[in-house]
């Protein structure tokens, strides 16, 4: 069992342990969405101005290229030629946002590009930014346009220095490759958001685990207490309350109760260290005393027949060893829970208790009190020891029942496996 209290916060892992200006400003967005600006999109960062910077060099050169074609076609005037490069300027200079409006980018692209030769490096770029930064529906529909016009512009607009066929061919080539290399960058970032998401995930669902453990845990020590506690004290408050009734009593009797109150007490907080101890260190079979067995049943008897209860033992059990020891324990803390409330609620009755069984049967533990004599005073209590013992025989696999018995009495069965 883990000491970490469950109050404490637990430092959530840092949502880029990289550098990053590595990261593209959406992945950061992604991964962390505090850090943008409320209204407004995440500033860029490092790598997008190196990485926009090198596409707007790219379309320029691809401009470039193209305009010194357009320019040495004789079959196009200086007029079309003057209008193709102006576009393929304006072209160059909207790349800068591909990042804000990639898809009404690459749709007016599609309609500049089929217009000016010199705006196809713009084109491919913008392609390349919408398979990026938006699903395949739309990456589908702008591309498949974009290629279907492809023959139209080489039919009205032939390439000079190629064949019709290779001109179309190469171009769509190119704007697939675009499309493609877009689309796997695509997946790359989808496939580390979600590994994160996976990480953060993870971490989460194994604070959650060690939250409930440490709660199961905690709640053992609770059931525990009150078992061990529950007995102690009551022994002190019958002994003490004997004490203030009866303040004439014999020398000896009153040493006799204040021995029983001392050594009650002490055994108290000796079980109290027990439990501590098994708190602080979390291993609840090795910390203090031996945990009691059902051989210890004889001896928890003796000490409320001190106590002053009647109390009958009827165990059956030859060999109280064989029984293999947490079947023993839940059956000694359900005896000492039925002896205690009998002594709070029935005083002065005779208690029987009653353990039977073998290997192969399940072992059973009968607690019964006839009702008591006169009116027996209110003793606070929240029930919550009959339904720890409820918990505690369910989860060694068993049964418990209690309740009322034709003649007013009160009975607590229960049935724990063994073999």
């Amino acid at each position: 069992m883990s000491t970490v209290s469950v109050d404490e916060t637990v430092p959530e892992a840092p949502a880029f342990p990289g550098r990053r200006w590595l990261l593209p400003s959406a992945v950061i967005h992604e991964l962390d969405p505090d850090t943008g600006r409320p209204g407004r999109r995440p500033r860029r960062t490092v790598r997008d101005w190196i990485v926009d910077f090198s596409c707007f060099l790219l379309a320029v050169l691809f401009g470039l290229t193209a305009a010194d074609t357009v320019n040495n076609d004789p079959n196009t005037s200086h007029a079309l030629a003057g209008a193709d490069q102006l576009l393929g300027a304006l072209a160059c200079a909207a790349v800068w946002l591909r990042r804000r409006w990639p898809v009404g980018l690459a749709v007016a692209m599609v309609v500049v590009g089929f217009l000016s030769n010199t705006a196809s490096g713009a084109g491919l770029i913008a392609l390349f930014t919408l398979a990026v930064h938006r699903p395949f529906r739309y990456v589908a529909w702008i591309c498949g346009i974009s290629v279907a016009l492809v023959p139209l512009f080489f039919w009205l607009r032939p390439e000079p220095d190629l064949p019709y066929v290779v001109a179309v061919a190469f171009s769509v080539l190119l704007t697939l490759a675009a499309v493609g290399w877009g689309m796997f960058v695509r997946s790359k970032r989808q496939l580390m958001l979600s590994l994160r998401d996976r990480a953060r995930r993870a971490e989460t669902e194994a604070r959650l685990r060690a939250e409930q453990a440490q709660r199961l845990a905690r709640e053992a020590i609770a059931r525990e207490m009150h078992d061990v506690l529950a007995h102690r004290l009551t022994l002190l408050s019958v002994h003490a309350g004997a004490l203030e009734f009866r303040p004439d009593a014999p020398q000896a009797e009153v040493a006799r109760a204040a021995g029983v109150i001392r050594e009650s007490a002490h055994e108290a907080l000796q079980d109290l260290r027990e439990i501590i101890g098994v708190l602080r260190a979390g291993e609840s079979d090795d910390a203090g005393r031996p945990q009691p067995t059902l051989g210890a049943l004889d001896m928890l008897v003796a000490e409320s027949r001190e106590a002053g209860m009647k109390v009958t033992l009827d165990n059956r059990v030859t060999d109280p060893a064989a029984v293999p020891a947490s079947v023993g324990r839940t059956a000694y803390r359900i005896a000492q829970e039925g002896l205690t409330n009998a002594r709070k609620h029935a005083p002065g009755t005779e208690v029987t208790v009653s353990v039977t069984g073998a290997p192969g049967e399940g072992l059973v533990v009968l607690i019964r009190n006839p009702p008591p004599d006169g009116e027996v005073p209110h003793v606070p209590g929240s029930g919550q020891g009959l339904i720890g013992l409820t918990e505690r025989a369910t989860l060694a696999g068993g049964r418990l029942e209690h309740g009322s018995d034709e003649d007013g009495g009160f009975r607590v069965r229960a049935w724990l496996p063994w073999g």
